[in-house]
């Protein structure tokens, strides 16, 4: 007795027919081209109507070795000195971990911005002319004719904060980033004018190189005065040993620190003045806009033949029905 084998079981309904699908796409070939222009031409404006930004960069690397003379004091005397209630700890903290992060906080940024007077040109700057190398202002928000903050709608001075300030610059302006094989750090900031951002760049490793020596000179001072204060309160030879290693090795610290022009961070590469433009990718913005306005097109191609789809059958049904009645 022969069986049949089951034949498959075809679903035409279900079947995608290409021959359709570019018929469809045909016939909505002007909406395409349409939206795709549209899309294209906006990509274009908005392209040229963003302002050239620049960056510079400078490349710094830890100017001093980690966990020096102190550790090693902590465990030659460290129980004796424990005893004079002094603790000298286990190691040195690591300088340039701290050093970044004091970089990129909102104490240190709020003092920079106000020791190199940049509310105007972190603020009230929009754009910067090439040719003249004038800023050219927000005339929205500032008067540079006046040096005056207008009002807002609501009648607020435009006048920022700090905190507005410092999220500007982190935000658009300001970046910090470490190589991880290398521990070489690369301070860049970004600005309408190249020559800003160039000396922004120098000035943040500056400032925080100066920032952190005054910070360790003064710490040094401090346990300087303390432990000759201690030297002055004890007799015994072995506390009197301690103290006078101890005094030593602080006072060599505030020698270095003095010596040191670049205390923690030392420059491997300097910024320079950009000559070539960062932002914007006017290439690539408008290669996105022109994909998504094709995108678009062909989406409400396919849209409008499926509600036409849809109320060619309610009529057929509707037909059909009228003519069995």
């Amino acid at each position: 007795m022969n069986e049949t084998a089951p034949q498959p079981t075809y679903y035409p309904d279900d079947e995608i027919d290409l021959r359709e699908l570019f018929a469809t796409l045909w016939r909505g070939k002007w909406i395409i081209m349409l939206t795709t222009l549209v899309f294209a031409a906006a990509g274009v404006g908005y392209a040229l109507y963003k302002p050239n930004i620049y960056q510079s960069s400078v490349l710094v690397a830890p100017a001093q070795e980690e966990g020096g003379g102190l550790s090693g004091l902590a465990s030659q005397f460290g129980g004796l000195a424990s005893l004079a209630g002094i603790n000298l700890g286990g190691g040195s903290s690591n300088q340039t971990v701290i050093a970044k992060e004091v970089l990129q906080s909102r104490a240190f940024l709020t003092d920079f911005f106000h020791r190199h007077d940049m509310e105007i040109p972190l603020m009230a700057v929009e754009g910067w002319n090439k040719k003249t190398g004038d800023w050219v202002y927000d005339r929205d928000k500032y008067n540079p004719e006046t040096g005056e903050w207008l009002p807002d709608s609501d009648g607020e001075s435009h006048k920022p904060t700090d905190w507005d300030m410092v999220e500007t610059f982190r935000e658009d302006h300001f970046s910090v980033g470490e190589a991880k094989d290398t521990g070489m750090i690369t301070v860049s900031v970004k600005h309408y004018s190249p020559i800003l951002a160039k000396e922004w760049a120098e000035k943040l490793v500056q400032d925080i190189n100066e920032h952190m020596r005054k910070q360790d000179v003064e710490e040094a001072e401090a346990r300087i005065a303390y432990l000759e204060q201690k030297l002055d309160e004890t007799n015994i030879a072995g506390m009197q040993q301690v103290f006078y290693q101890l005094i030593e090795n602080e006072t060599r610290t505030v020698m270095l620190a003095n010596a040191q022009k670049e205390y923690v961070f030392k420059t491997v590469d300097p910024a320079v003045v950009a000559e070539e433009k960062a932002e914007p990718k006017r290439a690539l913005i408008c290669v996105i806009a022109t994909l998504l306005g094709g995108m678009l097109g062909v989406f409400i191609v396919f849209i409008r033949a499926f509600i036409r789809g849809s109320d060619g059958e309610s009529s057929s049904q509707s037909n059909t029905g009228d003519t069995t009645a």
